[in-house]
């Protein structure tokens, strides 16, 4: 299976897809969500964003749909282009999907030995082998205390700063040699997830990315449009709340002369929505999700 889509259900009735509507995926990966998408529209369009090359072979033949093989960054620019500014609404499945975690040569995962890579787009030009073998020990405590909340984050920079002066770090076992040592007991797996979570992160910008993303949605959805956001991890989520609460990612929330309040969107809910037992029992990807809807004010 490439990626059993989560929350499948939960993720249409958020978008409140309209049959004539323009909607985007940002992240087609093995295109579930899009071809449920697709099923709801009559004369609408629906565009896809995916970096990875390898969801290019799950391309549903449609019509209606638009694939776009570039970053979600860039949002903007190709809807401008292809000339279908606003949009009724995104989708954002954040994370890795299943199909790149099951791909020994990705380097995604902890539990094949590849070469350390993790690029999403294989086109781009940094590795995670390359991040540990060149960023300082500053550089490599920020991304493991920022984006892994690895607790020893200080020590683990060093040690790796430390082993790669005997050799290179070119593997995942080898990697996983060099930390082990400084994972607590019983909670190994755990570690070796977290400080491969802050690799990817960087790798691939994927913060970095998602502000951008976010910030566009504001410009390129209409009013009532709707904007769903899908994270798997607390980093991800924080960005997206404090967007869709504050309409930016730090800071109080900003009102004009009269007092209003100065943002793009609206929750839908107030809480995330997660998973049922029943779906994360026959998904485990699913145990981590959290869904949160908003509609452009």
């Amino acid at each position: 299976m490439y990626h059993q889509p989560v929350m499948l259900t939960e993720c249409l009735e958020g978008l409140a897809i309209k049959p004539n509507g323009t909607y985007v995926d940002v992240t087609f990966g093995g295109g579930g969500h899009s071809k449920a998408i697709l099923l709801q529209l009559k004369t609408g369009k629906l565009v896809a964003f995916d970096q990875d090359a390898d969801a290019e072979k799950n391309i549903p033949t449609s019509e209606q749909l638009l694939f776009i093989p570039h970053n979600f960054r860039y949002l903007k620019k190709y809807l401008r282009y292809h000339n279908l500014l606003p949009v009724d609404g995104v989708l954002a499945d954040l994370g890795v999907s299943s199909h790149q975690f099951d791909s020994a040569e990705r380097g995604f995962s902890i539990r094949f030995d590849a070469d350390l890579d993790m690029r999403m787009d294989a086109g781009s030009d940094k590795t995670a082998a390359d991040i540990l073998n060149t960023y300082t020990e500053a550089e490599l405590h920020r991304i493991f205390g920022m984006y892994g909340e690895v607790q020893n984050a200080k020590t683990l920079a060093k040690a790796v700063v430390h082993a790669r002066l005997q050799t290179p770090i070119k593997t995942v076992m080898q990697f996983k040699e060099i930390i082990l040592p400084f994972a607590k007991r019983n909670k190994t797996t755990q570690y070796y997830a977290q400080v491969f979570q802050a690799l990817r992160i960087e790798v691939n910008d994927e913060l970095g990315a998602l502000r951008e993303l976010l910030m566009q949605c504001a410009e390129v959805i209409k009013p009532g449009g709707r904007l769903v956001v899908m994270s798997y991890h607390s980093l991800e989520d924080r960005l997206v709340k404090n967007f869709i609460q504050k309409g930016k990612f730090t800071g109080e929330l900003e009102k004009d002369f009269y007092g209003n309040v100065l943002k793009p969107f609206k929750a839908i809910m107030t809480k995330a929505t997660v998973p049922s037992d029943e779906e994360i029992e026959q998904n485990s990807r699913a145990r981590s999700a959290k869904l949160r809807i908003a509609e452009r004010i």
